[in-house]
């Protein structure tokens, strides 16, 4: 096996990096603390083509592989995970749709709006009974007159609400299916559509320098032709869409779990107690030790999920176990680190207490870890049986049975 990367994919990483440091980095505290969405820096990071790394460049994007979007979404989400989340969900839920179900028309009238970044899109899910439940959802789009009207509310929309979206692909009832369950539909709603608004953004823990907004529809209308993809097949596409977002957001948890890493490393040979630095006791270099290599594993899940979806391979298992492990790993390392910087983790200003405070969240974006095991499972015992069955070989990729989603 080969783990070196591609020039590409270096110079992506390298490019990200560098400007995750000099530019996301030292203004990280104060964002966080006045809740500020950072518009010059994400025009900065369209500008160098991150905010449309693995889109067409036909629509005005970089055509760049899955694997170099993951390294560079790491290295912006170890300066911020706010500005992190905002660069994937743009990408990774507003585009992707747009891309992998839209028509030429689509794709040429909205796509071409915010592939390169400078305007965003945003992916609307979850509602006050639906998120993991796909099947609560309560938004209703019913057609007439060649037109969808639209009545019911998002919540927590990242990218939803600022002065710069283009608009949102949201999940909608359409109708109800032979089985009774409903009949669920992605629908594309531009922002300036009347009878689509935007309520306050939400006072967070963390992911503090982005953007997640309420949006509420009251017989909003667009045309029949903004339908996305084929009618009632909205449950189908976003399963296909959240499982390159779980990889993702592993990427955006390894970046926090470095940062926490990289906390650690400098307090540790500066902190002095019973004349030593605390980096020479053995406890503390344990610790180290421990952070170390769980972000080392969770990064390659992480890329090795990355590649599999550039190889055109089965990676929903791999994209669930990532996120799982890196999520996780990120919440022990930002314990560890706030633990060895001991009462100065603990401040409010200090970028320990930050990342603690921000770690929670990756547990529960695009997809719980409980939904995420229990995508796992599913897929295993479904491989056994058709193991058992002798319908498999050793060789042959185990299938993938998906699972509600949040």
């Amino acid at each position: 096996m080969n783990f070196d990367l591609t020039p590409e994919q270096t110079r992506w990483r390298d490019l990200a990096r560098d400007f995750a440091q000099r530019a996301i980095r030292p203004r990280a505290a104060a964002l966080d603390r006045a809740q500020q969405f950072p518009y010059d820096i994400v025009e900065e990071m369209a500008r160098l083509g991150l905010m449309g790394l693995n889109l067409p460049p036909e629509y005005g994007g970089e055509g760049g592989d899955f694997v170099s979007y993951c390294l560079a979404i790491e290295e912006i989400s170890r300066a911020d995970t706010g500005v992190g989340i905002t660069m994937e969900a743009h990408v990774s839920l507003g585009c992707a749709p747009l891309v992998a179900f839209g028509s030429r028309e689509q794709q040429a009238r909205f796509l071409t709006q915010v592939a390169d970044g400078r305007r965003l899109w945003a992916f609307g899910l979850t509602e006050e009974h639906a998120g993991t439940d796909a099947g609560g959802t309560e938004t209703v789009a019913e057609l007439r007159d060649g037109q969808w009207v639209i009545n019911g509310a998002k919540r927590y929309i990242t990218n939803g609400g600022t002065a710069i979206t283009a608009g949102v692909t949201i999940i909608a009832r359409t109708g109800t299916r032979p089985d009774g369950k409903p009949e669920l539909s992605a629908i594309i709603v531009p922002q300036e559509t009347p009878g689509f608004t935007r309520g306050p953004a939400y006072e967070k823990v963390g992911w503090r320098a982005s953007n997640q907004s309420p949006l509420h529809f009251n017989d909003c209308r667009v045309p029949e032709w903004h339908l996305l993809g084929a009618r009632g097949a909205g449950f189908r596409q976003f399963l296909q869409i959240l499982d390159a977002g779980r990889v993702a957001v592993g990427a955006l948890s390894v970046g926090l779990a470095q940062a926490c890493l990289d906390e650690a490393l400098a307090y540790a040979p500066r902190r002095q107690q019973f004349g030593r630095p605390i980096a020479d006791f053995q406890a503390i270099q344990f610790k180290l030790a421990d952070m170390a290599m769980e972000i080392e594993l969770a990064r390659t899940m992480v890329l090795k999920a990355a590649w599999l979806k550039d190889q055109g391979r089965p990676y929903s298992r791999g994209a669930s176990m990532a996120k799982i492990f890196a999520s996780e790993t990120a919440k022990r390392a930002a314990d560890q680190s706030a633990q060895i910087l001991g009462g100065a983790g603990f401040l409010a200003d200090s970028a320990a207490g930050r990342y603690w405070r921000q770690v929670k969240i990756n547990e529960i974006g695009e997809g719980t870890s409980e939904i995420n095991r229990q995508i796992i499972a599913r897929s295993l015992l479904a491989a056994r049986d058709e193991l058992l069955a002798g319908i498999v070989t050793d060789s042959t990729p185990a299938l993938v049975v998906p699972a509600g989603i949040d």
